[in-house]
């Protein structure tokens, strides 16, 4: 089974998802805001809970790659844990993964955090484990994220027409893109750029 490494940057550290994060976690898991657009409702410690050991199982099952984002440093003090992001259907034979299950509390979003986040995690798939493609999927109404992802080079590739439906009963259709080793030079350049712009130094991973 593949272990779910530390990957450090300079705004954040992802660290592997234990159940020991979860009082880090309580702390700013319940914004509403954060699973606005999530196939998952979290309100209560006990959703938290199921939440996380459901990561764990899977991980255990070596499809998912779970882990928590931490502020490295900020007026906000250092190691304060800031949300959480996974690799899911981590398919080794056919050198594939999806990015996705990421949240930041919304205080943080618009830092630098998540980008430098999708840096090293893309970094770790291209590089250390030679990916061959990660795919994004997002709820139809989240434009800001289907607009972030095309920002840093990510290919729309399709729809999937009613594919979920969400803890409100209502329908959700999965956007779907995907960045291919061919065109990870490109988008860990804009990255890098994106990260320098917002924190003045030049990126890490």
């Amino acid at each position: 089974m593949l272990e779910t490494p530390v990957l450090e940057g300079k705004l954040v550290r992802l660290e592997p998802l234990r159940l020991e994060h979860l009082p880090a976690l309580e702390r700013v898991a319940f914004d509403p805001r954060i699973w606005r657009y999530m196939n998952t409702s979290v309100e209560t410690p006990a959703q938290l809970r199921a939440w996380a050991e459901t990561a764990l199982r899977l991980e255990t099952a070596g499809t998912t790659l779970p882990w928590v984002t931490v502020l490295k440093a900020g007026d906000d003090g250092d190691g304060q844990v800031i949300g959480s992001t996974r690799f899911l259907d981590l398919d080794r034979g056919h050198e594939t993964t999806e990015l996705g299950s990421t949240w930041l509390a919304p205080a943080f979003q618009g830092s630098g955090a998540n980008t430098e986040a999708k840096l090293l995690q893309l970094t770790y798939a291209f590089e250390p484990l030679k990916l061959r493609r990660v795919a994004f999927k997002t709820h139809h109404e989240n434009l800001q994220s289907q607009a972030a992802i095309r920002a840093i080079g990510g290919v729309y590739e399709g729809t999937f027409r009613n594919h979920y439906v969400m803890p409100d009963g209502s329908q959700r259709h999965s956007v779907w893109f995907s960045i291919i080793r061919e065109e990870w030079p490109e988008v860990r350049s804009r990255l890098e750029e994106r990260l320098q712009r917002r924190t003045g130094s030049p990126a890490s991973a």
